[in-house]
């Protein structure tokens, strides 16, 4: 596979692509940039050198902590596909399914009933494919 490395930012990419790859999956990523056209690429990129090489890879918290910020912050925006995503992420680090609930219920309460109740169903749909609950 190819990816265009030519607006990278020392190294940034590569070390994001690896510990993207480690949280979300290899077969998740790969898909992702693969079908990327130019256009999206431009986000592949940022994603992967900012979000990825450059926070993610920061040694300052450990990716279960930063599962658990990130499956939090998502509630507060009302983001249900990406909380699908980080629960698998989250249970990928280390995070146990009563740790996702603990910080699904502490989003629910400051981020109100209806982004918790998004959160929990997208979470319960992640983790019953993973057979982690019933």
């Amino acid at each position: 596979m190819s990816y265009d490395q030519n607006i990278t930012l020392g190294g940034l990419f590569d070390k994001g692509l690896g510990l993207r790859s480690e949280v979300l999956g290899k077969e998740y990523v790969d898909k992702s940039i693969t079908t990327s056209n130019d256009f999206m690429m431009a986000f592949q990129h940022i994603t992967t050198e900012w979000c990825w090489g450059y926070a993610w890879g920061r040694p300052g918290l450990d990716k279960k902590t930063r599962s658990m910020l990130n499956l939090a912050m998502l509630t507060a925006l009302g983001r249900a596909p990406e909380v699908k995503l980080h629960t698998r992420g989250a249970i990928n680090n280390g995070l146990t399914v009563d740790e996702i609930k603990e910080v699904l219920l502490h989003a629910t309460v400051y981020c109100g009933i209806p982004a918790g109740l998004d959160s929990f169903k997208a979470a319960n749909e992640v983790l019953k494919e993973m057979g982690k609950v019933k």
